[in-house]
């Protein structure tokens, strides 16, 4: 099965690594400046798991693809999706299976409308990782899930095929009959995140030592609560496992948003907490997430602004 990794940052290029480490036909879709450093310094892992050095992994760029792929793996970020779409269009072929890693679930309609929905699978991970100064993935902990299914729950022809490929390759794969519940399952919980710590611009076990979880929770509840009115309500179980981690003295849990925010970045504010926003009657609006979004907003526009003035 011939694997095509769209970007080999920290989780693209961290999941490629592990399937082409295990034999796996894995190339990863780059831009030029990436393809160079891979080929200079390999794509390296430190991890608890086991560390990788992989030297000079195979990278194509977009104008250089050749034939179509059977497993499309899309990890960017949404706001990048668009290009990232036209980057990869040439590698998808009749057959080929599209698994987005992407947070929240706009880009799944976005990818279903360019490409046959039954060519897209529901996609998630939970990993904590992040690319170092020199280019290297530090995974941070020893989670490292990739959850993958199709949309419809209706089997597809070539789901064996995608179970085989992803599984015993150094990560947890799982096939999902119900990915859609599972997505918004996640949702809800980087929401959350997102949410208060970008308000806050605090860890999780700050907001904690000030005796703030009540925020957390709350939030938590309005996100929950739009979820559910989509017909998606979180389990019992997911909602005392989210409560557990987002309530834990000295977390050094923070949303990948606020590192954006703090450096400066673009975010994905739109992505997690503007379309999720945008599923809610505009009279029915909760406050807290509001009042979070219009955070990121604020900081976009002051972004804008400074960006003019230079």
């Amino acid at each position: 099965m011939r694997i095509l990794v769209i970007g080999a940052g920290a989780l693209g290029g961290y999941f490629g690594a592990r399937l082409l480490a295990a034999g796996r036909d894995v190339t990863f879709l780059v831009r030029p400046k990436r393809a160079e450093a891979l080929a200079r310094a390999g794509l390296v892992i430190k991890s608890k798991v086991g560390d990788l050095h992989l030297p000079a992994p195979p990278t194509v760029t977009s104008e250089r693809l050749n034939g179509q792929y059977d497993l499309i793996i899309v990890s960017c970020k949404a706001y990048d999706l668009d290009g990232a779409m036209e980057s990869f269009a040439p590698a998808v072929g009749k057959s080929s299976i599209i698994i987005p890693l992407l947070n929240g679930l706009r880009h799944l309609d976005v990818l279903n409308a360019r490409f046959d929905e039954k060519s897209v699978f529901g996609g998630q991970c939970a990993i904590s990782a992040a690319l170092s100064a020199d280019g290297a993935i530090l995974h941070m902990t020893d989670l490292h899930t990739l959850s993958f299914g199709e949309q419809t729950k209706t089997r597809s022809e070539r789901r064996a095929e995608i179970v085989d490929a992803l599984s015993g390759a150094g990560f947890d794969a799982e096939h999902s009959d119900n990915i859609l519940q599972a997505m918004w399952e996640k949702w809800v919980m980087i929401a959350t995140t997102a949410g208060s710590t970008c308000l806050m611009r605090a860890s999780i076990g700050d907001i904690v030592a000030a005796g703030a979880s009540g925020v957390v929770m709350r939030l938590l509840d309005e996100a929950s609560a739009i979820a559910a009115k989509q017909g998606f309500e979180p389990r019992p179980a997911y909602i005392e496992r989210v409560r557990s981690i987002l309530t834990t003295p000295g977390s050094p849990l923070m949303a990948s948003m606020v590192r954006d925010i703090e450096r400066g970045a673009r975010t994905e504010g739109d992505h997690i907490l503007g379309d999720l926003l945008g599923r809610v009657p505009a009279g029915e609006l909760p406050i807290l997430l509001s009042t979070a979004y219009a955070h990121v907003k604020a900081y976009e526009a002051r972004q804008v602004r400074e960006a003019a003035s230079r």
